[in-house]
């Protein structure tokens, strides 16, 4: 099997069911989710095949409950052969990614999200926001339309997605305030996200220090691949990976640098693992020459598998 470019989808991609078909298939996933739900304490798989929606979306139960399916289709396309040259994961997803490559193992990078999830939340309730993708205009652009709608409030360019689609974060007044404003500069579509904060925004400072806590007790070893870190939209360096993570937090995605990064070094195969064909259907804006392929359940991992033998 062919070496590729492993990618790992974030927050935004969960379902109720997500990960049930590689459980039922897969004995060492049921062995994943059991020492999960050791980890943390509680039911995952529950969680993740049950729900119900109102309780998985919550930030502390839908970071772990993503970081697990992710690393569950990791394991699966292992069984498979498939070993990345690479690894990238989108905000949340960069923890699958790091795991990956050896640089946390499975009970730390659990315990990380974890703590990632419940600090966010706490934030989010101290300081409300949400988010919204608008789709049509470059993120140059859209900072315009931000430093436009701050008579209203705080709004930010939160993820590079692609050149035409990016997401705002900020107050809510701010983001309805910044969607107007996006349209009447032609903005092809602005939808609100399924988030319960204003995640990448300034208003996660205050989860940076338990995140930095959380990372102090964790082991980090030197990547066995390049990860790309959201951050700088290049791979990690020696010593970065505590740094970044603290200012991933409250700093822009930059998915658009970090793929341009892959292609130019010469990846054309991209496997997203995990829930949702989100990062999988963005390169229709980045790159439609490249392959790429979403793998959750037993139907996409053959599919997959066929794309690239």
């Amino acid at each position: 099997m062919k070496s590729l470019v492993l990618l790992f989808p974030g927050q935004g991609s969960q379902y109720v069911g997500m990960g049930k078909a590689f459980f039922d298939a897969h004995a060492s996933v049921r062995t994943l989710f059991a020492e999960a739900s050791e980890i943390l304490g509680i039911d995952v798989a529950r969680l993740c095949f049950e729900g119900p929606e109102p309780t998985l979306v919550q930030t502390e139960n839908v970071q772990p409950a993503i970081t697990l399916v992710n690393l569950a289709s990791l394991q699966v396309l292992r069984e498979y052969g498939v070993s990345p040259l690479a690894t990238a994961g989108h905000s949340l997803g960069e923890y699958a990614a790091l795991c990956a490559a050896g640089v946390f193992s499975f009970a730390d990078t659990m315990r990380l999200v974890r703590v990632r999830g419940m600090a966010m939340q706490e934030a989010a309730e101290r300081s409300p926001g949400g988010m919204v993708s608008v789709v049509g205009l470059t993120a140059d652009k859209l900072e315009s339309v931000c430093a436009e709608a701050a008579d209203v409030g705080s709004v930010e360019v939160a993820n590079h997605n692609s050149e035409s689609q990016v997401a705002l974060t900020g107050e809510k007044e701010a983001l309805v305030r910044a969607s107007a404003l996006a349209k009447a500069a032609g903005a092809k579509l602005v939808t609100p996200l399924k988030v319960s904060g204003p995640w990448h925004s300034r208003f996660m400072a205050d989860a940076q220090r338990p995140l930095r806590d959380a990372l102090d007790d964790c082991s980090v070893h030197a990547p066995t691949v390049p990860v790309i870190a959201n951050v700088t939209g290049a791979p990690y360096e020696a010593g970065q990976v505590r740094e970044l993570l603290v200012r991933q937090l409250v700093s822009p995605v930059r998915w658009t640098d970090s793929m341009a990064w892959l292609l130019a070094a010469g990846h054309r195969t991209f496997l997203e693992a995990g829930p949702g064909k989100v990062l999988t259907g963005l390169f229709r804006y980045i790159d439609k020459s490249a392959t790429a392929r979403n793998v959750q359940d037993p139907e996409t991992l053959a599919g997959a598998l066929a794309a690239i033998a």
